[in-house]
């Protein structure tokens, strides 16, 4: 339904209502925040201590110290293809904001020309009837102009929603280059680790092969049985057994470096750091609750979301109120193409209209309805962001307390493990050992050994887990 009213009319109900924008204001998404655990003190017994007092920075992996693991990143975020992803949907989502935020705030305008030509028919004609006249070319040309007058803030709602979800994927790609780069960090970590895990394999099954070899010795001379030689031939198939795992778990984690850094698995690889080159970051991010909301991509993105759904609902309520249009256009018509805006031809109009929508079967107000429910999903989701958010933080912080506790067990096992192998061995030479303790001194040695590489990465890859629940922008490519 509607009806067209005076401009001077329209103008008035316009100004007069202008700026009455419906939906949900000021939706403060950090309004209450959960309180933060203190952090706890990681000083372990060996290794260093590190420190809860240092911002994050966005090239937070220069604090493994290695030149190799920055260059193999600063290829990630270059070349990955999520990150790849995630960039082309910022820029259609931006691109599609500055599209709605044009053609729904702004005039719209044309520009039109036509050309017709006609013949009349002959009994329209005069009864003497000129050929020549029954022809006719008729050039019309006319600017028009229409515009929207957004009264109660619909389409300012409908750019904001736009402009929201430009917000989403703007947050969303530093999520991925977050991930990329912790994802990255760790698969170096994992690999180095488990190429130390492979040399100190094959370092057991050497030692199995020497004991074995000094055995058969021994049993030659007669000062062992046949039974001690098959346990310790048992012993190193298990220790070369072990071995295979180990260079197919390496190998993976080198497939995985690969496909993070955007290159075809088996491709060749550059340089890539052994554990001993890392340097463990002793200055860990400190952890601030309205810092943190702040600086989590997933937390923004859900922030950035919940506007959205706020705009969505006065968008939705803006629609079920009268709207206002106001057009014009201005022209001119001849028969002559030169014609068009001699005196007489010329012509415009103006126009104003005001609707109403009544009867659509309460369409509007189910959408509106929707909104809300999505609003209050929206909600749902950013308080679930943040708790997740701070969940990761304090499951990180505990990570590294264990991990240094872990450490400390490992290195004094290993330490203990190998004096005790030592002196089997020792023993063995002089004849004075058995079989069944050299089986359990090198079975204990090389499962510290292994024990303490893992503890060594672990207390790295849980440093990378705290700076990847951290946030914060990451540049680097």
């Amino acid at each position: 339904m509607k009806r067209f009213l005076t401009l001077p009319l329209l103008a008035c109900v316009s100004a007069s209502i202008a700026g009455c924008a419906v939906g949900p204001h000021d939706l403060d998404a950090h309004a209450s925040l959960p309180p933060m655990a203190p952090a706890p003190v990681i000083a372990p017994a060996t290794g260093p201590a590190q420190t809860v007092s240092a911002t994050v920075a966005p090239e937070w992996w220069h604090a493994f110290g290695n030149a190799q693991l920055d260059a193999l990143v600063a290829e990630a975020l270059a070349h990955n293809n999520d990150v790849g992803v995630a960039e082309a949907s910022l820029r259609q989502a931006r691109e599609q904001a500055r599209a709605t935020r044009g053609s729904l705030l702004f005039p719209q305008g044309g520009l039109n020309y036509n050309v017709q030509r006609t013949r009349v028919s002959n009994a329209l004609s005069p009864a003497v009837a000129d050929q020549n006249q029954q022809l006719y070319t008729l050039h019309t040309a006319q600017v028009s102009v229409s515009y929207d007058v957004d009264a109660f803030g619909g389409n300012r709602a409908q750019v904001r929603s736009a402009v929201a979800r430009a917000e989403v994927e703007r947050h969303q790609l530093d999520a991925a280059r977050m991930t990329v780069a912790a994802n990255l960090v760790t698969a170096l970590i994992e690999r180095a680790s488990l190429a130390e895990q492979v040399a100190a394999a094959q370092t057991a099954v050497k030692v199995n092969r020497d004991i074995l070899s000094a055995l058969q010795q021994r049993q030659r001379l007669g000062a062992v049985g046949a039974s001690d030689v098959a346990t310790q031939q048992a012993a190193l198939a298990t220790a070369e057994g072990a071995l295979p795992p180990l260079v197919r778990a390496e190998a993976a984690q080198r497939t995985v470096i690969a496909t993070l850094i955007g290159r075809p698995a088996g491709s060749d690889l550059p340089p890539l750091p052994e554990l001993s080159q890392l340097t463990l970051p002793t200055e860990l991010p400190a952890i601030v609750p309205s810092e943190l909301v702040h600086r989590r991509p997933d937390v923004l993105a859900a922030a950035a979301q919940l506007q959205g759904a706020g705009a969505d609902v006065g968008a939705a309520i803006a629609a079920r109120l009268p709207s206002i249009q106001l057009s014009a256009n201005a022209g001119g018509s001849a028969q002559n193409f030169g014609d068009m805006f001699k005196s007489g031809n010329p012509f415009w109009a103006l126009l104003g209209g005001i609707t109403q929508p009544l009867f659509h079967a309460n369409a509007l107000r189910h959408q509106q309805k929707a909104a809300e429910a999505a609003l209050d999903g929206a909600k749902a989701q950013y308080r679930q962001a943040v708790l997740q958010a701070f969940g990761n933080v304090a499951d990180s912080l505990t990570g590294l307390s264990t991990d240094a506790q872990a450490l400390d067990a490992a290195q004094r096992a290993s330490n203990a493990a190998g004096q005790a192998l030592t002196f089997a061995r020792r023993q063995l030479a002089l004849g004075d050992v058995g079989t069944l303790q050299l089986l359990n001194a090198t079975a204990t040695d090389a499962q510290a050994r292994s024990q303490l590489i893992q503890a060594k990465a672990a207390r790295m890859t849980d440093t990378v887990a705290l700076f990847q629940a951290a946030g914060g922008p990451v540049t680097g490519s």
